[in-house]
């Protein structure tokens, strides 16, 4: 029986285009079918069209009034995750979304989580507004911080590493090795972090990345973490601190 559990997975794998394999720093818009890249490109085909939309409402709503440069704003979708203190000997890394959720609670006075609609609108748009620029995720400068987001890189990484579920299967195996190939319909791509949120036609909706590695644990049979769990947001700190100089992509569309 475990002989099974370990080989499974390998045969769903099989080569789709080697040149792709071989360059390891490209963004997940790399791996699309020229008809997704085609819609993607096409504001009057892309799904993603009706959240920018409401996001323009809400910014003008909610935001405008304290942040009154989107494109300032925008910068930083590129370099959360951060260390947010909370004394000086405690603390815990936040994302956009956790920020996005805390200024929203703080306005209205109604506490709403990093996964709900309005947070999500509000990060596409962010993220759109963002395309384009340098991802710049920077190591804090006091030391006691710095020791703190470092244990959460070092968690990250060994996670990455780490086989895990029913699977047993490692982030490293899928994004690292097999880049380039088929696992079932989609492509394998590397494990950067420069487009989200993203459309995922399987969802039919939008999903943060949150989501998204959420579904990873499923797909590896795997105890899945609870959303805006620790766990998860040392993951994003690893993956953007990864794609660190590559560009950002924007929402993006997936299958």
């Amino acid at each position: 029986m475990k002989l099974f559990v370990i080989i499974v997975p390998i045969f769903f794998f099989y080569i789709a285009n080697p040149s792709q394999a071989q360059s390891p720093r490209q963004s997940g818009n790399a791996f699309l079918s020229a008809d997704l890249l085609q819609q993607q490109k096409d504001p009057t085909l892309n799904p993603i069209s009706l959240w920018l939309d409401q996001g323009q409402e809400l910014w003008k709503a909610q935001c405008q009034s304290c942040h009154s440069n989107l494109s300032e704003t925008a910068k930083a979708v590129v370099q959360f995750p951060v260390w947010k203190s909370i004394s000086s000997a405690s603390g815990k890394l936040i994302n956009l979304e956790d920020q996005i959720a805390d200024c929203w609670s703080k306005k209205n006075g109604q506490v709403i989580s990093s996964d709900a609609p309005e947070v999500l609108t509000m990060s596409v748009l962010l993220s759109d507004t963002a395309k384009g620029m340098s991802i710049q995720v920077r190591e804090p400068l006091d030391p006691l911080i710095k020791k703190y987001w470092q244990e959460q890189m070092n968690l990250a990484g060994q996670i990455y590493v780490r086989r895990q579920g029913r699977l047993n299967l490692s982030c490293t195996q899928c994004h690292d090795q097999q880049i380039g190939k088929n696992l079932r319909s989609d492509i394998v791509s590397p494990a950067f972090l420069t487009g989200f949120p993203i459309y995922r036609f399987s969802w039919q909706t939008m999903g943060n990345l949150d989501r998204r590695l959420r579904a990873c644990y499923s797909g590896v049979q795997a105890s899945v973490p609870a959303s805006g769990s620790p766990e998860l947001r040392a993951i994003e700190l690893f993956l953007k601190k990864r794609s660190d100089g590559m560009l950002w992509d924007g929402p993006s569309l997936r299958r």
